[in-house]
């Protein structure tokens, strides 16, 4: 259907092939995830390593999908000052039981949720930048320093990365089950625990992605998070030499016309 229909931005097939590419990597990533879970959970070792492999492969996705420039490194900033306090509290609060088998899976969740954030929030705010310059420079005439200017255009297109946090928040229960919920159900929990446990991880969800949207629309406004200009195409070499004979003539004009007079004024005696 992504090919039929060319849901690509350049109307070929680059998403489709995407789309593709996602499904064989998924399956490969689960069948590798699967083979060392067991470890994984149990290691003293293993458990720190596996976080932090999840939050590089966030923040390299989300540097990707935002820009094609070195700026994409700025995406580490949001998807951490989002997660690491919220599953901090958690640990504190003994709400989130500091055991692999509980902790991967639920930061697996938060980081997810500021990595989804994080691209809608860079990836929306940019265009509307470039959509927009010509308010930003208004703003500037007005007086406002460049940071202000740009997060005034920039913050309600920001803000709209928080629509699916929000309507999955709204509807569940009624249109989703989520995953944590269910699995819990599965495996025994009564009802209550079940929804009690979700309730969590869904508040600690639209918490961290408040935190990355805000981060990550004041790293743009701030020029920290940049997209590379559109490329122009090369000048010819006739092209070249039309320009250049059209600056020799002006400057031969300008070289050879007599100066202007001053006007005279005319005193009386």
């Amino acid at each position: 259907m992504t090919a039929a229909a060319r849901l690509s931005p350049d109307q070929r097939f680059g998403r489709a092939r995407e789309a593709a590419t996602a499904g064989i990597r998924a399956a490969l990533q689960l069948v590798a995830v699967s083979a060392v879970i067991g470890w994984v959970v149990t290691s003293p070792t293993g458990l720190p390593a596996f976080l932090l492999l999840m939050y590089a492969v966030a923040v390299r996705t989300a540097g990707r999908r935002i820009t094609s420039d070195r700026t994409w490194w700025w995406t580490a900033l949001p998807i951490a000052a989002g997660v690491v306090p919220v599953v901090a509290l958690l640990l504190a609060t003994s709400l989130l039981p500091a055991r692999g088998i509980a902790l991967i899976p639920v930061t697996g969740i938060l980081i997810g949720g500021a990595l989804t954030a994080t691209v809608l929030a860079g990836r929306q705010s940019l265009a509307v930048l470039a959509q927009r310059h010509g308010e930003v420079e208004a703003g500037l005439a007005l007086g406002l320093s460049e940071r202000d200017a740009r997060i005034e255009i920039a913050r309600p297109a920001a803000a709209d990365a928080l629509v699916p946090g929000l309507d999955q928040t709204r509807t569940v229960g009624l249109v989703t089950l989520p995953g944590a919920f269910v699995g819990m159900l599965l495996g025994g929990a009564d009802p209550l625990t079940a929804g009690v446990v979700q309730l969590f991880v869904l508040v600690a969800l639209m918490a961290v992605q408040a935190v990355a949207v805000t981060i990550t629309l004041e790293l743009v406004a701030r020029s920290r998070l940049t997209t590379p200009p559109p490329n122009t195409p090369p000048v010819s070499e006739s092209q070249a030499r039309r320009i250049l004979t059209r600056w020799w003539r002006t400057r031969r004009t300008t070289r050879t016309a007599p100066p202007h007079e001053a006007p005279r004024l005319e005193t009386n005696s």
